[in-house]
Parts: structure tokens; sequence; C-alpha cells
């Protein structure tokens, strides 16, 4: 089954991770456990694809469009569970163009889901992702970003604009 969806999202570089956990704590936000993921991107003409593998969970492809900012903003996405061994098939049809292998640490808080993230060859980033809804509307997601900003003490030299994908690939 596919789902058309919308967030509102934020994304920093984390200093500080046993802070970052203790925030979690002092929120009472649910710990979910690490994911290991691996997102593999394809050449699309517009927006982003990847291939998201998780273990443990389903793999996912992930289509979306989101403006480059460096500030809270809104997401657009298209996700569907898909069955593994797909990967050859997109890298067939659309060619990759990079892959982030990275460690999670999923924390939930209300409608608001809470990456620890840890991207092999980057560091640590942490990311805030509330998902939208009939009840939770942009503005109520943008104040709550504005919220846990706050209790993790992000700084706005520590926002980023883009995805881990562009970050990788402006580090080498």
């Amino acid at each position: 089954m596919t789902v058309a969806r919308r967030n509102i999202e934020l994304k920093a570089r984390l200093h500080d991770r046993d802070a970052a956990t203790q925030a979690c704590r002092t929120l009472n936000a649910r710990p979910e456990g690490d994911i290991h993921q691996t997102d593999t991107y394809f050449g699309v003409p517009e927006g982003r694809l990847k291939l998201r593998e998780s273990t443990p969970g389903d793999d996912y492809l992930v289509f979306y469009r989101r403006p480059d900012v460096a500030a809270v903003k809104g997401c657009d996405y298209t996700i569907a569970v898909v069955p593994r061994g797909l990967k050859p098939v997109l890298t067939a049809a659309l060619g990759v163009i990079g892959v982030v292998d990275k460690v999670r640490t999923l924390y939930l808080w209300e409608n608001v889901r809470i990456h620890l993230d840890r991207v092999q060859g980057l560091g640590d980033f942490i990311e805030f992702e509330a998902v939208l809804g009939a009840e939770y509307d942009d503005a109520d997601g943008e104040e709550k970003l504005a919220r846990l900003s706050r209790a993790f003490a992000l700084a706005p030299a520590d926002l980023l604009a883009h995805s881990y994908l562009e970050l990788l690939d402006n580090a080498r």
C-alpha cells in the first residue's frame, strides 16, 4: 500500500549525544531502539527517491520533495513497503546516485519522531519529524519543533539545509 503524507521537519548537527538522550528522557519521549538504515538514492528528474533498507524493520521506497533550507520545513512524501530484493531493478532502471548508511536511535514524543542519527562518514545528527494528519497541521508541527529546538538547545549554526546524501557529496 502506498501512502502520501506530510511532515514538518528539522535536522541539525548533534554535538552531545548523552545530553540529547537526557533531553528525550526529560520530555518522556518513548525509546523505540536502534535501527540500522541503508538509504540508496536513485536518479529521478525532480525530488528525491530512495530505497530504505531497515534492520530491524521493513524496506520502504520513499519519494519526497522538501526545500533545502536550514530551518523548520515541510516535506511531502509518498511511501510504500516494498519486497526485499527490489534494489537491482531500481538500480538498472534509474541508476544509483549515492548511499547513506546510518544507525538511527528513535524516540517518539507526541506526534514527533526524534532521531539521533550516527551517519557513516559524517558523524552525529538530530532530526525531528512532526507527522501531520487530521488532528495535526503545519502550525502544530512548527510549534512542537520550536519547543524541541529549545529543549535540545539547538543553535542556528547547527541547523542543516541538506539531506545526508548532499552532506556526504560535499564531504568528498
